[in-house]
C-alpha cells in the first residue's frame, strides 16, 4: 500500500495542496484545536493520508513523547475502509517515531472490545498492556509496542 503522509500545519491546514473531501476538511479545525492543547512539535503532529490522489484518512501523534512514550491514533475515511490504509498509517507513524527516537515506546488506545483496530495493532506487534481512561470516551484498552534501544 503506497500512501503519502501530508503534515497538518499549526494553523490547521494541509502543508500542500491536496483534495480535501468532507471528512478531511472537518478534521483540520479539530487538529488546530488539538495543537492548542497538546502543542505543535514536528514530527509529533497530525497528518492526512493520500493514496492514488485521494485523501483517504488521517493519523497523528496525540502529543510529543512524554517519559519515553508516544501515543498514535489513526482513522480511515469510510469510503476507504478495509483496504489496509489504517495499518499503513500506523506503520508510518511507528517508523517516524523510531527514526526520531530509537527505542521509544509507542502506544495506542482502542475501545475495550474486539474490533478491527485491535487486529491492526496486533498485526504490527502491539500487545494489550491494560485498561486506561480516556477523557473523551471513558474506559479504553491501551496497547503498547516496545523496541530495544
Amino acid at each position: 500500500m503506497a500512501i503519502r503522509l501530508v503534515p497538518i500545519t499549526e494553523a490547521g491546514v494541509a502543508a500542500e495542496a491536496i483534495e480535501l473531501p468532507p471528512p478531511a476538511s472537518e478534521i483540520l479545525p479539530v487538529t488546530a484545536a488539538m495543537y492548542q492543547s497538546s502543542g505543535f512539535a514536528p514530527p509529533w503532529i497530525a497528518y492526512l493520508a493520500v493514496h492514488d490522489g485521494s485523501t483517504v484518512g488521517t493519523c497523528a501523534f496525540k502529543s510529543a513523547p512524554v517519559n519515553g512514550r508516544v501515543e498514535i491514533a489513526y482513522f480511515t475515511f469510510p469510503d476507504f475502509e478495509g483496504r489496509g490504509i489504517a495499518t499503513e498509517m500506523a506503520r508510518r507513524l511507528i517508523a517516524i517515531a523510531l527514526a526520531e527516537r530509537p527505542g521509544i515506546v509507542v502506544t495506542a488506545q482502542t475501545l475495550p472490545v474486539r474490533n478491527s483496530s485491535n487486529r491492526i495493532l496486533e498485526s504490527l506487534g502491539f500487545t494489550l498492556a491494560g485498561h486506561a481512561v480516556d477523557a473523551e470516551v471513558g474506559d479504553v484498552w491501551e496497547w503498547q509496542l516496545s523496541w530495544g534501544g
